[in-house]
């Protein structure tokens, strides 16, 4: 019984003698596993890193192509307006020589076309006589000033033109004072475009039409006298307009 009991005590100190070495083979072994492990999941989190990094270059790249496709399409847009805005120059100079060369022309143009007006001024029937003079005076004085442009001076000078010319397309009526052998006398005037301006007093005891060749007014026949009247009414649009019957002289024929 002894010796078994030893035999087997032996057997045991061999076998645990030989499952040494094993069991450190097997940590070893175990702990380049976990290593391995370690390194293949360093190794995963890196070239996860790389892709993301990739992905947002590569994301950053197409946003920055898309813009430079955008840029190069805006600067194509802006050189052709930049070349459209450089011809109209070019032609803003060139007429603005034009403008310079119009404006030694124009003057004495405008000079003549004052110059005439005063003559048509003068010539006409004597209507409106300060209006007239007033207007005309104001355009010798724009003429004199050289703080006006010479646009400015032209535009007044239209605007004169076209007041003498509806003169005399229009029936009109004012009062006024007319100087007489016995003092001045309060009348009513009645103006028929450039053809005729007659007056006559409050009592229609006076009735006279300026002639010409006169250089006066001159009587009128009391023939005329309701038709005057009606042509005063009409100038006040208190009745419609209609045809008168008054004394005019045939237009000379021209030289």
């Amino acid at each position: 019984m002894i010796k078994k009991i030893a035999f087997l005590g032996t057997a045991m100190v061999v076998a645990t003698a030989m499952a040494a070495p094993a069991a450190a083979q097997f940590n070893s072994a175990l702990n380049e596993a976990r290593r391995t492990q370690d390194e293949t999941k360093a190794s995963q989190q890196r070239i996860d890193n790389l892709d993301n990094e990739t992905a947002q270059i590569l994301g950053e790249y197409r946003a920055n192509l898309k813009q430079f496709e955008l840029l190069t399409r805006f600067n194509e847009t802006r050189r052709a307006e930049i070349e459209s805005q450089s011809q109209q120059i070019a032609r803003i100079q060139e007429d603005l020589e034009n403008v310079s060369t119009l404006s030694l022309a124009m003057v004495p143009l405008m000079e003549d076309m004052v110059e005439k007006l005063e003559t048509l001024i003068a010539n006409d029937i004597p209507f409106n006589e300060v209006e007239r003079a007033d207007r005309l005076a104001r355009l010798k004085e724009v003429m004199a000033d050289s703080e006006v442009s010479a646009a400015q001076r032209y535009r007044l000078i239209i605007e004169a033109y076209q007041i003498e010319n509806e003169f005399g397309r229009t029936v009109d009526s004012y009062e006024g004072e007319v100087d007489t052998p016995e003092g001045p006398l309060s009348v009513e005037f009645l103006r028929i475009g450039r053809v005729a301006l007659i007056y006559k007093n409050a009592d229609d005891s006076i009735l006279r039409i300026y002639d010409q060749d006169a250089g006066d007014f001159v009587d009128l026949d009391k023939s005329f006298l309701d038709d005057v009247r009606f042509g005063l009414r009409v100038a006040k649009e208190q009745t419609a307009p209609d045809l008168l019957t008054l004394p005019v002289k045939a237009p000379d024929q021209a030289q």
